[in-house]
C-alpha cells in the first residue's frame, strides 16, 4: 500500500490509488489533527483561482480574431446585464440582449438558418477563452459537412445560457448551441459547457435543452465533446425536439 508523509510521520492511506482517476481532493494525508500545510494551500490557492475566473472577461479580440478562419460572420453582442456585478446580482438581465445587439442581429438576419452557435462568457470567461477554438475547429465542419447551415457566429459579453433562446429566435434558427464558462469549482477554473437547444425561443426553460459539461482538457476533451454535440444535433433535428426527451443513446464516445 502506498504511504504518505504528513510531517514526519508516514500514514498509510487506502485512497492513494484513486488519485489517478480524479481531481478530487482525496488522500491529502494529515499533520496531526489537521490536513497538511501544503494541502491547504493549494486549497486556497484552487479557491483563489474560482474567484478570478467568476470576474474574468472575454479575450474579444483574441477571440473574434481566431473566429476569423471559419469564414462565417462574427457578431459582438450584450446582455442587458451592464456590468460583472450586476450580471451576478441579477441573473434575468443576463437571460436577455440589450437593444443594440437585437438592433445588429436584425441587421444579419435574413432567411432561416439551421444551427446558430453562441458563445457566452457566463460564470468562467476563462473556461471560454481556453476551450472555444479547439472544440469549434472539429465542431463546425462536423456540421457543415452533414449539410447544416451555421448562422453568424455571435460572442456575448455578460451571457446566461437562455440568452441563446433570444439569439436563435432572432437569427430565425432551428436550433442553437451556446457555448458557455460554467461555474468554476475548486478542481476546475475551466469547464465549458455547451447547452443545445431545438426551436430556440424567448420563456424556454431548463428542460427543453440538452447539456453537455465539463468540456476542457482535462475533463470532457475536445474530440469526445464534438462527438456528443453533433449526435444530439442530429437526434434533435431527426425528433424535432430537445430538452429532457432527447437522450443521449450513443454509448461510449472514445476521447
Amino acid at each position: 500500500m502506498d504511504e504518505v508523509k504528513t510531517g514526519e510521520v508516514f500514514h498509510d492511506d487506502p485512497l492513494h490509488s484513486l488519485k489517478q482517476f480524479t481531481a478530487a481532493r482525496i488522500a491529502i494525508g494529515r499533520t496531526g489533527a489537521s490536513i497538511p500545510l501544503g494541502q491547504s494551500l493549494a486549497f486556497k490557492l484552487a479557491h483563489a483561482h474560482a474567484r478570478d475566473a467568476v470576474y474574468s472577461e472575454l479575450d474579444i479580440d483574441m477571440l473574434s480574431s481566431n473566429l476569423k478562419q471559419f469564414e462565417l460572420p462574427v457578431l459582438l453582442l450584450h446582455s442587458k446585464a451592464a456590468y460583472r456585478e450586476q450580471y451576478l446580482q441579477r441573473p434575468d438581465l443576463g437571460r436577455e440582449l440589450d437593444n443594440n445587439s437585437v438592433d445588429l442581429l436584425k441587421d444579419h438576419c435574413h432567411d432561416k438558418t439551421d444551427v446558430a452557435i453562441i458563445v457566452a462568457d457566463g460564470l468562467s470567461a476563462t473556461a471560454v477563452n481556453h476551450n472555444t477554438l479547439s472544440l469549434l475547429k472539429i465542431l463546425i465542419p462536423q456540421l457543415q459537412s452533414s449539410g447544416l447551415q451555421v448562422s453568424p457566429l455571435c460572442l456575448v459579453k455578460q451571457g446566461r445560457v437562455a440568452i441563446a433562446d433570444h439569439i436563435g429566435m432572432c437569427l430565425k434558427a432551428k436550433l442553437s448551441i451556446i457555448l458557455i464558462g460554467e461555474r468554476p469549482g475548486l478542481s476546475a477554473a475551466d469547464s465549458m459547457g455547451a447547452y443545445i437547444t431545438y426551436e430556440p425561443k424567448v420563456g424556454l426553460t431548463d428542460e427543453s435543452r440538452n447539456c453537455i459539461s465539463n468540456i476542457r482538457p482535462h475533463g470532457l476533451t475536445f474530440k469526445a465533446a464534438s462527438k456528443k454535440i453533433f449526435y444530439l444535433v442530429q437526434e434533435a433535428f431527426r425528433f424535432k425536439f430537445s430538452g429532457v426527451g432527447l437522450k443521449d443513446n450513443a454509448g461510449h464516445l472514445d476521447s
